[in-house]
């Protein structure tokens, strides 16, 4: 797989959950969800693929690398609903030309600020040591029970639960820290 269809596929993946969500919300059922997705996928790697940026053969429009790939795909993902609209007729759910560019707005901000606080998450991990985050590696990586933790670190249940909630408040006071310092900038 060359490098540009690797990249592709990686920004799809990322984008893929929100894209469904977005096209569900216009067309208020699953099965035409899940046709539209995969026209929608298409679309998104042939018009990535498009570098004169006159898009793929679904009239996408080809993807400029410079700009947000979330809201390319929403785009996308709109006419391929309105594509389909033109196939079907009307769907159950049936937004306005301005509630859907709202709805587009909107999961983009969503998942964009999701993506910061994931990235920002993972900083704050990276910096966690000692007991704290063995505690938090046999939750959460291993999926073990605060019991099951306490009894393979020789500890009581109680104490392991309140040694997760300390490392939660610190995770969490790390990410604050975080976007603030990011929305400083």
């Amino acid at each position: 797989m060359d490098p540009r269809t690797r990249q592709a596929f990686a920004l799809w993946t990322q984008a893929q959950p929100a894209v469904s969500a977005f096209v569900f919300a216009l067309v208020g059922d699953r099965a035409v969800r899940d046709e539209v997705l995969q026209d929608v996928a298409l679309a998104v790697l042939e018009g990535f693929d498009d570098s004169k940026g006159s898009g793929g053969s679904k009239g996408s429009g080809g993807y400029d690398a410079s700009r947000p790939f979330l809201p390319w795909a929403l785009g996308i993902a709109r006419n391929e609903v309105a594509n389909a609209r033109r196939r079907r007729g009307r769907f159950p759910t049936q937004l306005s030309d301005g509630a859907e560019h709202a709805l587009v707005a909107a999961v983009a901000e969503v998942s964009e600020d999701e993506r910061a606080r994931l990235s920002h998450l993972a900083e704050c991990l990276r910096r966690l040591d000692g007991r704290p985050r063995e505690i938090c590696d046999l939750r959460y990586r291993t999926d073990l029970s605060p019991a099951r933790i306490a009894s393979a670190l020789g500890m009581q249940p109680n104490t392991v639960s309140k040694a997760l909630q300390r490392v939660r408040d610190e995770l969490r006071a790390c990410i604050e820290e975080r976007l603030a310092a990011e929305g400083a900038r």
